[in-house]
């Protein structure tokens, strides 16, 4: 019960913070910058371990800049996510702007649906809403519910703004079949880590063995929609540009896990070029192929005894 109280509570404090315009914010992010990175050090040693082992080929000199780039960038995006709750349409459009749409809608006015493919990258949250106002098909974004219930209904309601369906990963095939009869758009973000059981596919990905989800694949390869990567583009403090680009467009005569590994390298690409707006506080890396040999070994030989 006193949990459930002090969310309500936080949510009240997200609420009354999301009704300060984005100039104020940005002063309040310069400030929590300072106290996660110098005072807390909030998940400092997983996100230096995870620069270490992704970018080797840079010194600990660069890697200390691209962290400091990466923690004041996390602060913005706490506080630009916290505006979601208040935020207008034209705000949205005026700072989140779409490149090449236009290949997409040709999809949707000839009765077919596409695919997105996207990762946590720059402000994922707003390009959510800015899906749901750029594009006329129905937008259902696949999301993993949190544990939290309280918080879990205020980022649904956020997130469903401007006409966005949220829809739970495992309700996908579900969702697919009931919308089959109208243009949509299922957006998939594509680099979140699956669980140990669930970790069937393992490639190199930012110099290390990484499990992947294949869900986007089974999905395009089943239904032949074509695949679109939808690549954010940080301009400055709070405006970003994204890149349309046509990834997969007949799926079905893809080879087994082509499209997995399409775009496993297209993010890595971004992630290279600009290393700071990806998401490096993610214990993205913490199940290792030997560790899911070991337990599925060790199940095989509990049943055989």
């Amino acid at each position: 019960m006193i949990k459930k109280e002090l969310s309500h509570l936080g949510i009240f404090f997200l609420g009354v913070l999301s009704l300060l315009p984005l100039s104020v914010l940005y002063l309040l992010s310069d400030v929590v910058f300072l106290l996660i990175y110098y005072v807390f050090g909030y998940r400092r040693k997983v996100v230096r371990e995870n620069l270490l082992n992704a970018l080797p080929e840079k010194n600990l000199t660069e890697l200390i800049v691209i962290e400091k780039r990466f923690y004041k960038y996390l602060s913005d995006l706490i506080f630009e996510i916290i505006k979601m709750n208040n935020i207008s349409q034209s705000e949205i459009k005026k700072r989140f702007v779409f490149n090449n749409k236009e290949q997409v809608e040709a999809y949707f006015k000839s009765g077919k649906s596409v695919l997105i493919c996207s990762a946590h990258y720059g402000n994922w949250e707003w390009g959510t809403l800015g899906i749901g106002l750029n594009f006329s098909a129905n937008h259902y974004p696949i999301y993993k519910p949190l544990s939290n219930p309280v918080f879990d209904n205020w980022f649904k309601k956020v997130r469903s703004r401007f006409g966005n369906k949220l829809i739970p990963m495992r309700q996908t095939l579900r969702a697919l079949q009931a919308s089959k009869n109208a243009p949509t758009m299922f957006s998939f973000g594509n680099d979140q880590a699956p669980s140990k059981d669930e970790s069937h596919y393992w490639t190199s990905f930012m110099n290390q063995q990484t499990s992947i989800q294949l869900g986007i694949e089974k999905i395009a390869k089943k239904t032949n929609q074509p695949i679109f990567y939808f690549k954010i583009n940080y301009i400055k403090r709070g405006y970003y540009a994204v890149d349309c680009v046509p990834m997969c467009l007949n799926p079905a005569e893809t080879k087994e896990f082509e499209i997995t590994e399409m775009h496993t390298r297209f993010l890595e690409e971004m992630i290279r070029n600009e290393p700071a707006y990806w998401l490096w506080s993610h214990r993205r890396w913490k199940y290792k192929p030997q560790e899911r040999h070991f337990e599925t070994s060790k199940m095989h030989l509990t049943t055989q005894a």
